[in-house]
């Protein structure tokens, strides 16, 4: 890429050869010609010398070149925007650029949001990241088509159609299909909603053929994905604890679970009587009684106890309480038993002594595997088994309490041991008859865990009771707890692929690295992945069952006959269709004796499957993708989920970089929640509230911006107050490019460039800084650090030209006249960042960067319609370029660290009264650093680089001592309290103030025909054809 410079040189010298277009005004509103109401720099035409003497408006007001232009002071977001957005529309702009871009495919997988609900910041955050990513990657060439996709199967779809159902009657005859149909149109109705508010934060996809998880294709390619696995020996049907949900009833994944704070749990400690003692504890004992100490925060797994498991390295303790009774435990914990004795005996008291606990011998965990016990409320003996390392005596007693029906650790160390899976629990939570009389019917997450602890303490088992907080699983739909419960599933062996999984991790770049750590853990330590559903809006799993046996059906042809049948009717069809038509025809001859199973599945299965129903089936797209961008929730969510199916069923990884950011909270860092009033809706930023006043209608660049100044590696925060700070950013930005579009008015590039040798240093310097602030963007962009693209774009708009270079211009662009060189100069170079930063902001502002492009005067000349289709003209520059620009121009940061020192003696003799505005005054500065002094004696003075002007004084003397500054001026700043070392003085301006351009000079007066004007003035006004003014007490005198 060519660097600004260059392409400057390139377009003045070859613009006059280009034909002028016509004007496409359709986005242009009122006319070239309105004066703009002057921003804070554009203001200082007023302030240059001080203010006119009230009511004396001068003669020569109408000869000063002041900005104007159509391009509007307020953004006027809520009409503008979606002007802007009519026109890309109707210019098919994204359609051009994705379609006929010469570079590389470019695809960002889009992670599908769930089909219910508004959309909030965290999806404004999201989407705008992926959309800054995508806009960048198209001005650079980039082919991009941006698939959209929404998640619209699973259970909270199902609930709310459910909800929506107000008679118990109709919701209990509601068939599987009739409540399918009622969730798709709910789920349309969603997707509708969501698209319009996305497409309104001004972000660019394909909203008119997004993917839908419910889409016949997408269903179809879903069970693609489900087939190969099975193919490939990662599905089977088993039983095993999985997570259950009593209040959706139906199986969850991990990535279905949520552990809120302030979870509590009622703990307890039961005493289980050793009826064959191993023959370590035996010889302990002499035939005396003991009891094994076990703890657990589920009382109600008790009923399926069926082993005490120790971890064979921990030492345990025999110890006695003062009641004679002997226990067994892990000598680490037996303080810590004692203690909670001692709270127990003084009915929850903290500080209740410890019960004393005599000790009577120990053993190691190998010596007392092989005990026997009996069970406290059923007749039942069962072992001490040696379990695993997840026994340690961080809590609890050292022996665990294990329920291989009820729990993970359980199920390993009873599949160890050969132990049954007993889970006596329903769908709803409740104990079955299989728990006992007394427990049937009761809900095991209330007055069943309540009555098993009773039952406890009836049969003399319960050592003690206490509250215990803990992180504990939810249900992410019903926000209610779930439990552990052994039933028949479908599974994802992940076993079988794990290896492979942990390998494509290493294959990918993650971002931040750290994510690469957690997606790692969670692969190596996740068990098999539950993947059927109890729910019937999903995709179906498509096995059969035998009558009878339950003997499941399910093979390749089986699969694809399915397969086949959803690509072309969709999921429904597995409702709406007899057995024999979903039986391939070889098999249909077994119709009568096979039923279909009605599991569906996780969602997660679902959405995992994107990179082949979308990614790898799209026209644009490519597999794997370039990148995936989400929440870093999704390291065990959508992430993962993809990641396992497409091992399972292609061997790599969907993607090839993984991008993520945090979360979004309030000022405070606080969760947003309706209930602490604290939300954010980011529709009422864009187009405000009831309140205009306390609610302003932002628009979506200023949320954009937002988005673009916040490090989203980590959680961000938004808030009425950072929206204000972030509007004022916007507005100084907005300003500073209107002042740019205003002061060419009258310049036409193919008339007016200036060549690049042609142009004064400071010109040649600002492009050079232009250049610069465009590669630092550039790499920004390219390594997706949008806050350190705004940081440069805001501190070169603000610092490099608001505060100085366009502070130093006005004098070029008011005073002289309109074709005066040194004014078109400066025209050229305004053209060039005008048009540079509209195409570096484009990507974080896309509204406003259009809106500059749109209302460019001489928007004829140019050959893109949008800034858009301009593409990215100015990239990074090759190192020799900027060591060169670099060494040419270094002079000027001094220069503006000494105009620094002036500004701070003006003000010094302004508040002394010594002078108004600055061009009241005359500068003296002395420099003792040599090099320093060079640079500032090396200035040319042409008019434009001269000190006087840089330093917006009338006169600037460097003077060879701070003895001479001291003696010429009224007040000084010396040596020692400026920044650069330099003494400066002021004192008030000698010669007369010009009337036109407020210098005070000796010129003025010299001329007959205009004699209030300086030499400079005078030729400015005769150029411009202006009569000399008609003096005092002649006749046509005013």
């Amino acid at each position: 890429m060519v660097t600004i410079v260059a392409a400057l040189q390139h377009r003045a010298a070859g613009l006059a050869a280009r034909p002028a277009r016509a004007f496409g005004g359709r986005l242009v509103r009122g006319t070239s010609s309105g004066a703009t109401r002057p921003s804070r720099v554009a203001r200082t035409a007023k302030k240059r010398g001080g203010s006119e003497e009230a009511g004396a408006e001068s003669i020569y007001s109408g000869t000063v070149s002041l900005p104007k232009t159509s391009f509007d002071q307020r953004a006027n977001a809520v009409v503008r925007e979606p002007e802007l957005q009519a026109f890309w529309k109707d210019a098919r702009v994204y359609e051009r650029l994705r379609d006929t871009n010469p570079g590389e495919p470019f695809t960002l997988h889009d992670g599908p949001p769930y089909a219910n609900g508004d959309l909030h910041c965290g999806h404004a955050l999201n989407k705008v990241l992926k959309d800054f990513i995508n806009r960048f990657q198209m001005m650079q060439g980039r082919r991009v088509r941006f698939v959209p996709g929404w998640d619209c199967h699973g259970l909270p779809i199902e609930l709310k159609v459910l909800q929506g159902i107000k008679s118990t009657t109709e919701r209990r005859a509601l068939t599987p299909l009739a409540l399918r149909e009622r969730a798709g149109a709910f789920a349309l109705e969603a997707v509708d909603r969501q698209r319009a508010q996305f497409q309104r934060f001004g972000v660019w996809a394909d909203w008119e053929a997004p993917y839908l998880t419910l889409d016949p294709a997408y269903e179809a390619a879903q069970l693609g994905v489900f087939g190969a696995m099975a193919l490939n020996g990662h599905i089977y049907r088993g039983k095993k604890p999985v997570h259950w949900s009593p209040s959706t009833r139906t199986a969850l994944a991990e990535a279905e679970l949520e552990y809120p704070e302030g979870h509590t749990s009622r703990s307890i400690y039961v005493a289980m009587d050793v009826v064959v003692p191993s023959a370590t504890l035996a010889s302990l004992l002499a035939g005396a009684p003991a009891s094994l100490a076990i703890w657990t925060t589920t009382p109600w797994t008790i009923p399926a106890n069926l082993a005490i498991a120790i971890n064979e390295k921990i030492e345990y303790a025999l110890v006695r309480t003062p009641d004679g009774r002997a226990l067994v435990v892990a000598k680490e914990l037996v303080g810590a038993l004692g203690a909670t004795l001692g709270r127990a005996a003084a009915a929850g008291a903290a500080s209740a002594p410890p019960v004393p606990l005599e000790h009577l011998g120990s053993l190691s965990g190998a010596e007392l595997a092989g005990s026997r016990y009996r069970h406290p409320l059923v007749e039942r003996d069962s072992p001490v088994v040696a379990g695993g390392e997840y026994i340690t005596t961080e809590s609890g007693t050292g022996l665990v309490h294990t329920a291989p029906g009820h729990g993970r650790d359980d199920y390993l160390t009873g599949m160890k041991y050969g132990l049954p899976l007993l889970s006596p629990v329903d769908d709803g939570g409740l104990f079955t008859a299989e728990a006992g009389p007394r427990l049937e019917g009761k809900s095991v997450l209330s007055d069943g865990n309540a009555e098993v602890i009773a039952m406890l303490a009836e049969a003399g088992a319960l050592l003690a009771e206490e509250s215990y907080a803990h992180k504990y699983p939810y249900d992410w739909r019903s926000k209610k707890p779930t439990i552990f419960r052994a039933t028949e599933q479908w599974f994802a062996s992940v076993d079988g692929f794990r290896d492979g999984a942990l390998a494509a991790i290493g294959d990918v770049q993650w971002l931040p690295p750290s994510g690469k750590n957690r997606i790692t853990a969670m692969t190596e330590g996740r068990s098999d992945w539950c993947i059927s559903r109890q729910r019937a809006w999903g995709v179906p799993i498509p096995v059969f069952y035998k009558k009878g046996t339950g003997e499941a059906l399910l093979t390749p042809e089986t699969v694809e006959h399915v397969r086949a049948l959803v690509a072309a009717r969709g999921s429904n069809v597995w409702w709406e269709a007899s057995v024999a038509e979903l039986l391939p025809e070889g098999l249909r001859g077994l119709a009568d004796e096979y039923e279909i199973g009605t599991d569906t599945m996780d969602v997660w299965f679902d959405s995992g499957s994107s990179w082949s129903a979308v990614a790898d089936a799209r026209q644009g797209l490519r597999y794997p993708a370039d990148l995936y961008l989400e929440g870093s929730d999704q390291h065990r969510g959508w992430f993962q989920s993809s990641l396992l199916t497409s091992v399972a069923a292609r061997g790599g990884a969907p993607y090839k970089t993984v991008l993520t950011h945090g979360f979004v909270l309030d000022e405070k860092g606080l969760k947003m929640s309706k209930s602490l009033g604290n939300v954010v809706d980011p529709m009422l930023v864009i187009g405000g509230g009831k309140d205009l006043k306390k609610e302003p209608p932002y628009g979506a660049d200023v949320l954009r911006l937002w988005v673009s100044t916040v490090d989203y590696s980590s959680d961000v925060s938004i808030g009425p107050n950072i929206l204000k700070q972030v509007f004022e950013s916007y507005r100084k930005l907005r300003n500073t490019l209107r002042y740019l579009v205003g002061n060419l008015h009258d310049y036409s590039p193919q008339a007016h460039a200036v060549l690049l040798d042609e142009l004064p240093q400071i010109d040649r310097w600002m492009l050079a800084q232009l250049d610069g602030v465009k590669a630092e963007v550039h790499d920004a962009y390219s390594t997706y650090q949008f806050y350190r693209a705004a940081q440069a774009l805001m501190r070169f708009a603000v610092s490099d030209l608001s505060n100085f270079y366009l502070d130093i211009a006005k004098d070029r662009l008011y005073i002289s006249a309109p074709n005066d060189p040194r004014r078109r100069a400066c025209q050229t170079v305004l053209s060039a960042l005008s048009e540079e930063m509209a195409r570096a902001v484009a990507p974080l502002l896309p509204h406003l960067a259009e809106d500059v492009w749109q209302n460019l005067p001489y928007k004829s000349e140019l050959s893109a319609e949008s800034v858009f289709l301009s593409g990215w003209s100015a990239g990074a520059v090759d190192a020799a370029a900027a060591a060169l620009a670099a060494e040419r121009y270094s002079g000027w940061a001094a220069v503006r660290e000494v105009r620094d020192d002036v500004n701070k003696a003006l003000e010094l003799a302004r508040t002394q009264k010594l002078i108004g505005a600055s061009l009241d005054a005359a500068v003296f500065i002395h420099a003792p650093n040599a090099t320093l002094a060079q640079i500032l004696g090396a200035l040319p003075t042409d008019g434009v680089n001269d000190l006087r002007y840089v330093m917006l004084a009338s006169t600037v003397e460097l003077c060879a001592g701070a003895d001479d500054v001291v003696a010429k001026s009224a007040c000084v700043v010396t040596q020692r309290e400026s920044a650069t070392g330099c003494t400066v003085g002021v004192a008030p301006a000698g010669g007369t103030k010009c009337e036109r351009c407020w210098n005070y000079c000796d010129s003025v007066g010299k001329d007959a025909a205009h004699p209030a004007i300086c030499h400079r003035c005078v030729a400015a006004v005769n150029e411009l054809g202006m009569k000399a003014p008609v003096a005092a007490g002649t006749p046509g005198a005013v």
